[in-house]
């Protein structure tokens, strides 16, 4: 897999907030034009993109905020159980301290944090701007 998208309407926000969970961003650009158009089906659009990577390089974000043209429907605070893409999931390395840190960014936690067997301490919040996160800690082999 490549990377993951998320539209927002706060690059800068959003930025933030997954620079917090621990991703870092690689860069950002405006991608416009009839060629990105005919990718997305979209024809003629100009949207702003955050590339942000994962600590271990491995996975990918890419957050973009269009602005032409403009966003048509709202999907993020479709329940769990709605269809289609819902969530992005992470594993982290201290659930109780990251989620204090996210608290500061408007993150709410959506049911409450369970423990999985003797396996993970897991959790969903609503991050930036109501967007669905899945948060894992591994406990024991650390």
């Amino acid at each position: 897999m490549d990377n993951v998208g998320i539209v927002v309407e706060s690059l800068d926000g959003a930025i933030a907030f997954f620079t917090e969970l621990g991703l870092k961003l690689e860069g950002r650009a405006t991608i416009e034009g009839e060629w990105a158009g005919r990718v997305t089906g979209l024809d003629s659009q100009k949207v702003e993109i955050a590339m942000m990577a994962t600590p271990d390089g491995h996975s990918r974000l890419e957050l973009s905020r269009f602005l032409a043209p403009q966003t048509t429907s709202d999907h993020r605070t479709a329940p769990v159980n709605s269809l289609g893409y819902l969530r992005v999931m992470f594993a982290v390395e201290n659930l109780d301290e990251l989620l204090t840190r996210l608290y500061r960014h408007g993150a709410k936690l959506v049911g409450e944090i369970v423990q999985y067997e003797n396996s993970y301490r897991l959790c969903y919040i609503r991050g930036h701007e109501g967007i669905l996160v899945g948060l894992a800690e591994e406990l024991g082999n650390k």
